[in-house]
């Protein structure tokens, strides 16, 4: 990976492929659905366009950064089919392990949805924002049209990165102001996606509560308002300002019955785990902490939350942070739901404080719970030179 790019360090919203104005500029439901799209002749340069991404669709198919359960993926198709019925059959929404909050959406209806978008909605409501935003640009060509302008095979090459898997992710930062949709173009996103949500029986407010949170994340990174500091951001309004406007747009709107949303949470579950790693991995530690403060409030799998929350802590290790990242991890094993990684982690944490016998005793437990484990090495050698 690339050090120039700062990858471990990126802000979590410079990928924001769903970023969004999130700036409707009408609220009322009253958008009109296009009729089903033909597929276009092969001869045309929309055809070879869709066939360029037709073949990218296969190679990410077969891509081992797909998330093949199927429960978790019907769900999510479902809800794109409930957004756009008419255009259900040619909406296909692929589930891709990748830490950031990301969706793209492909001419040829070609729909990625990235796990640490997964992560952080908290409920099917959430979710239809994200999906009816990128269900905008599908249903007005946006996609199409931005490849109809590229010139360049290059040009053509980055773009297909951000689609796709990229071999660096830090190439999305290079590519992401060049190719970003345009205010315009954002804004009918927002204002169809509100608008699909509300016939689909969705609640629009949700769509407020992302950008609330994101936003909270955002305010915690290195850059404070991205909206300043990131060309992604730099034909958009201010953050702030997106926020409030958002807020009462999505108010005019009925109200819609509250739901139970336990599903969408019961759903992820077997993969949150992997994906707070990946989240953990990212680097953004002030960021991290933000979101799993919130995180930890669910009422599904609190305790994954917790240990995450002392993980960062440790590797972050600046100030109190050890005693922090100590005391979150004891608050996780008494639980007695804590993942095998606890006893590692404040084992670990022990050992940075002086503490041998308990960190012998931690990290010997870890060894006992989990004698197969791929760190198994490290942490021997570690207990080696503890007693030593």
């Amino acid at each position: 990976m690339k050090r120039q790019f700062g990858f471990r360090r990126l802000p979590l919203l410079i990928t924001l492929a769903f970023s969004c104005s999130l700036l409707p500029a009408l609220a009322s439901p009253d958008y009109e659905t296009p009729k089903r799209f033909n597929k276009p002749d092969l001869q045309s340069d929309e055809g070879g366009l869709w066939a360029i991404m037709d073949r990218e669709e296969v190679k990410l198919r077969r891509s081992p950064f797909v998330i093949k359960e199927k429960r978790l993926q019907e769900f999510v198709q479902n809800i794109s089919c409930r957004l756009t019925p008419e255009h259900c059959p040619d909406i296909r929404v692929h589930l891709v392990r990748n830490q950031y909050f990301n969706a793209s959406m492909a001419p040829n209806g070609m729909m990625q949805v990235w796990s640490g978008l997964m992560l952080r909605v908290d409920n099917e409501d959430q979710l239809s924002a994200v999906l009816g935003h990128e269900a905008g640009h599908y249903l007005e060509r946006h996609s199409l049209n931005k490849l109809q302008d590229m010139k360049s095979r290059a040009a053509l090459g980055q773009f297909l990165g951000v689609l796709g898997i990229p071999g660096l992710i830090g190439a999305l930062v290079v590519v992401a102001s060049h190719f970003s949709f345009s205010r315009e173009q954002e804004s009918d996103a927002d204002r169809i996606g509100l608008n699909l949500m509300h016939k689909a029986g969705f609640d629009p407010r949700e769509s407020a509560k992302i950008w609330h949170n994101l936003l909270e994340e955002a305010k915690a990174g290195p850059l404070g308002d991205p909206g300043k500091n990131s060309p992604l951001f730099a034909s958009h309004p201010a953050m702030e300002d997106r926020k409030v406007r958002l807020e009462q747009v999505a108010s005019e709107f009925a109200v819609t019955p509250p739901k139970k949303n336990e599903e969408w949470l019961q759903l992820t579950a077997p993969f949150v785990h992997i994906w707070l790693e990946d989240e953990i991995k990212r680097g953004a530690y002030a960021e991290s902490l933000v979101l799993l403060e919130r995180l930890s409030k669910r009422s599904i799998q609190r305790t994954e939350y917790i240990w995450a929350k002392a993980e960062v802590f440790r590797l972050r290790n600046e100030g109190n942070d050890i005693d922090n990242a100590i005391t979150n991890y004891q608050l996780a094993i008494s639980s007695g739901e804590a993942p095998v990684e606890a006893y590692r982690g404040i084992g670990l944490a022990w050992r940075q404080k002086g503490e041998k016998n308990r960190a012998l005793e931690a990290l010997a437990r870890y060894l006992e719970l989990s004698p197969n484990c791929s760190d198994a090495g490290m942490v021997r050698s570690y207990i080696e030179e503890l007693r030593a």
